[in-house]
């Protein structure tokens, strides 16, 4: 296992170029994709191959992917449904492109991870990638308008869906409370001495700096899990020892806005990564087998209540056994 260091080269290349090929279309459109070097820079560094690999807010199935091609198994579970079947998609691709490994998506609130993943795999996971949604300024893309006759851009794909109780549309103090519960869920689908790799940033709601990592760091406490490292995934890419800044176009209209009205903001070069550990030791024995589920030809069922669900997990058990 490589040896962690505190400042990740995770964007040699941009997120689009890292992305291309190794996603179905439309992955694109997710308002806060998790750059895909991060999650495969912490799978090799806090996993070995076979080892499972859980993301409780899995969006498009980025985490997905990166362990499926590392050769890791992998878990998903995504509120919206929309991202839930392109999760699944990217995660199928990523096993007919060469990936080894195997993943399976599960459409549900993480809030009720436990419930949600069955009983065997309860203490069983050795890795857990996930980001908490926040501010808009920094998610979206631009699109120009000069095709309408009126010369400027707007932004797209910079929001979430319609529903109200989606925890990207709460308050940062429910935001926060519902966080803390994801991870109390995640502390016990690890596996004693287990981690948790959380990435997040910090932004600025009406001026005011909202101090996420810290307020992420302290929930990862709450939850019963052990600080271990905080180090820095770049955003941009490194060119003869300089930083080369890959911002949006919204992140620099946010910047040079707030600089005309005497806040000193900066453009956000890297995010801010928190590594926690399920406190215990012991290494992990039991190696899962997890194949990937294929719906290219099958309809999925819903639910009652008409939420699209995955279907059934596939039984897992230690790699020899029946």
């Amino acid at each position: 296992m490589p040896s962690p260091v505190s400042v990740w080269n995770t964007a040699p290349t941009s997120a689009p170029n890292q992305r291309k090929g190794r996603y179905v279309p439309g992955s694109a459109a997710h308002p806060a994709k998790m750059l895909p070097a991060i999650a495969a820079h912490a799978i090799r560094t806090y996993t070995r191959s076979g080892d499972l690999v859980l993301d409780p807010m899995c969006g498009i199935g980025t985490t997905l992917v990166e362990a499926i091609h590392l050769g890791r198994c992998a878990l998903g579970i995504e509120y919206e449904q929309k991202w839930a079947r392109l999760a699944r998609l990217n995660a199928v691709s990523a096993g007919h492109e060469g990936g080894t490994g195997s993943g399976a998506v599960h459409c549900g609130d993480a809030r009720r991870l436990t419930h949600l993943m069955p009983a065997t795999l309860h203490g069983a996971v050795d890795l857990v990638i996930t980001s908490p949604p926040y501010g808009s300024s920094v998610h979206g893309q631009v699109r120009s308008t000069r095709e309408t006759g009126t010369p400027g851009v707007v932004k797209k794909h910079f929001r979430y869906g319609h529903d109200p109780a989606n925890l990207a549309h709460v308050s940062t103090d429910r935001l926060l409370d519902a966080f803390t519960e994801i991870l109390t869920q995640c502390r016990i689908m690890l596996r004693p001495g287990g981690t948790a790799v959380v990435t997040t940033r910090p932004w600025r709601e009406r001026g005011e700096l909202i101090d996420l990592p810290s307020a992420v760091l302290a929930a990862g406490r709450a939850a019963g899990l052990t600080p271990t490292e905080r180090c820095a995934a770049l955003l941009a890419g490194i060119r003869d020892s300089r930083l080369i800044a890959r911002p949006s176009f919204f992140q620099m209209k946010n910047v040079r806005d707030a600089r005309r009205q005497g806040i000193p903001l900066s453009v956000v070069q890297h995010e801010d990564v928190l590594i926690f550990t399920r406190p215990g030791t012991g290494a992990n024995s039991n190696t899962l087998n997890l194949a990937t589920h294929d719906t290219r030809n099958e309809v999925p069922y819903r639910r009652a209540a008409g939420n699209l669900d995955s279907p059934p997990l596939p039984h897992l058990h230690p790699k020899g056994r029946p």
